[in-house]
């Protein structure tokens, strides 16, 4: 009876890893489908285009660095967790990275909620205490892209910095209303705050406030993780936020390799590309579109034509998606079929 028992135990959990592995796939497809249905018949077009012109070479080495920015982030977000004691695998924290660059191709922000929920599944670290690491990761990102794009008006001359000052310029006109919104979300956030403090002690009593401290508590946290990093950590989330940036950097230097109009343009033309594609990713989901368009703007002020400066925005945005959907696809397999980290 044990023997038999344990042959139909064996093939439920073979029977459910399988169901898990189609249900992971179905959902890795769907993006991809979803992702290539947002593509208008010309972009696909002009994606097909320069991929035929490249120096496939030149391509693989983008796409090479791109799946290199990512490691680093899967890096820098590790170290996040060290002062709450749980450090997740380097494997599953860089398939979190990857699957949520998946998601955010599709649904804006969902690759948040997914990274932190694929680590939940792989290593079980409660989601609350990853979503508090992503708040405080993301935050760190804007201060790093304003001191990068502060160095760009410094370190850049004539129609570079001009656009780049036009952008700000633009922006900051809805400065005073953000101001605004800002301050009443502070003085909302401190009454909460104190609310919450006040009335603890007697909702705990309650399972359902219960709950939802243990998610508050947990996500503090996470926002806090930064400042308890030992010395040697802090060093290290420093450097590879240096990393990152360089390595994105360097993947408009690689894609200009592999056009002979743009092989001699040197570090300077890329740290213009970066920003300006940046500015592309911020207009539209995922860059699509903006971002091709702004690579051609900024080539165009090095004398690059529009048919080139087009061809390398487009294959710089499409080789960046490509190895993050077939990376994506990939580790959504992985997470399928992985069992929780033992405690």
């Amino acid at each position: 009876m044990g023997e038999t028992g344990n042959k139909a135990s064996v093939k439920r959990k073979r029977w459910g890893n399988i169901v898990k592995l189609i249900v992971f796939l179905g959902i890795g497809f769907l993006f991809i489908y979803l992702f290539l249905l947002k593509l208008e018949p010309s972009q696909k077009k002009a994606i097909w285009d320069s991929f035929v012109h490249a120096d496939y070479w030149w391509v693989t080495a983008t796409m090479a660095a791109c799946l290199l920015s990512h490691f680093a982030r899967a890096l820098r977000w590790r170290l996040l967790y060290e002062p709450m004691g749980q450090v997740p695998g380097l494997n599953n924290t860089f398939g979190s990275v990857v699957v949520a660059y998946m998601a955010n191709l599709v649904f804006p922000r969902l690759g948040e909620v997914m990274r932190c929920a694929t680590l939940r599944t792989s290593e079980d670290i409660p989601i609350e205490k990853s979503l508090g690491t992503v708040v405080t990761e993301r935050a760190v990102d804007i201060l790093a892209f304003g001191i990068i794009v502060l160095v760009g008006l410094l370190a850049m001359y004539g129609q570079a910095k001009e656009w780049l000052y036009g952008v700000l310029t633009e922006k900051s006109a809805s400065l005073p209303g953000m101001a605004v919104l800002g301050v009443v979300a502070v003085v909302l956030l401190v009454v909460l705050v104190l609310v919450y403090r006040a009335l603890r002690g007697r909702l705990m009593k309650y399972k359902a406030f219960e709950k939802i401290d243990s998610i508050i508590v947990g996500g503090l946290d996470g926002l806090k993780s930064i400042f308890h990093l030992k010395k040697r950590s802090l060093v290290l989330f420093i450097v590879y936020s240096i990393v990152i940036y360089l390595l994105y950097i360097a993947s408009g230097m690689l894609i200009m390799k592999a056009f002979p109009e743009t092989h001699l343009l040197g570090f300077g033309a890329a740290f213009v590309l970066y920003l300006f594609g940046s500015v592309g990713m911020s207009i539209s989901q995922g860059g699509l579109g903006a971002y091709p368009v702004l690579v051609w703007q900024a080539l165009a002020l090095y004398g690059i034509s529009e048919t080139v400066g087009l061809a390398v925005g487009w294959l710089l945005w499409s080789s960046q998606q490509v190895i993050v959907l077939v990376v994506g696809l990939v580790y959504l397999i992985h997470f399928s079929i992985a069992n929780k980290k033992d405690k």
